[in-house]
């Protein structure tokens, strides 16, 4: 007879004796459930048993975070749409601020607050998640409308990202001129330019405006980026953003 054959014959029988004899056996074949210092064997399908993977404390967080933490999360005072926040309401005017909120006020506004002036699309495409401005008709639950009849009733819309502009040719979207001073290149024989003044915001350069239009969306004609108006901002969600003051 094999000795190691012997050798674990014997084992059993002592160990049976001493009523060892099922440790024994997992100790030597293994054991489709887990025990300690023991061999963990496959089940039918090759697995092993949902039972044998240890459990994580506190799994409902990662390193103190919370899973909304780590997926981002919306201000209370914007909406969540999936991926991005946007202003619930337009942008609260400072009184040092009314008259002066035209395109380049928003846009940086907006980056000052961690987010961006939002597109023409992704207004339309929010309106049927929040009260955009809109015509005196539409309905007050579900659109900002004018309600104050002492300085006139009239229709509101608001300012997008989106540019278009009024005219033909590159000049439409303005120009950074060309200043005294500057020099052709004597390498290549080029001439010094003509002075020529810089027109950084012209009224040909103007944003689309929106408005809700009954929860569906709508355009509301352009204004020069000059014009002050109504606006909002949208943000991305960012880690652990629900506790920023900023939107």
């Amino acid at each position: 007879m094999n000795r190691a054959a012997l050798a674990l014959s014997i084992l059993a029988v002592v160990l049976s004796a001493t009523g060892w004899a099922q440790a024994a056996k997992q100790a030597l074949l293994g054991s489709s459930k887990p025990h300690p210092n023991g061999l963990l064997r496959l089940g039918k399908n090759a697995k092993f048993p949902a039972s044998a993977i240890p459990t994580v404390k506190n799994s409902q967080k990662v390193g103190g975070k919370s899973a909304a933490d780590l997926v981002g999360s919306c201000q209370p005072t914007s909406v969540d749409l999936g991926t991005w926040c946007l202003m619930a309401a337009p942008y609260p005017l400072a009184d040092n601020e009314v008259g002066k909120n035209d395109y380049f006020f928003a846009t940086q506004k907006c980056v000052s607050l961690g987010g961006y002036l939002p597109s023409a699309a992704q207004l339309i495409g929010a309106a049927n998640s929040v009260k955009l401005a809109s015509v005196v008709g539409d309905a007050q639950l579900t659109a900002n409308i004018d309600l104050d009849p002492s300085d006139g009733l009239t229709d509101q819309r608001e300012m997008s990202g989106t540019l278009v502009t009024t005219a033909a040719g590159s000049s439409a979207a303005g120009s950074e001129g060309v200043s005294d001073g500057a020099t052709g290149n004597p390498k290549t024989g080029q001439p010094n330019p003509t002075p020529l003044p810089a027109n950084p915001a012209p009224d040909t350069l103007q944003y689309v405006t929106v408005y809700d239009n009954a929860n569906k969306g709508g355009f509301a004609g352009s204004q020069p980026v000059t014009q002050p108006q109504t606006f909002r901002c949208a943000f991305n969600k960012l880690e652990g953003a629900g506790k920023e003051s900023n939107q």
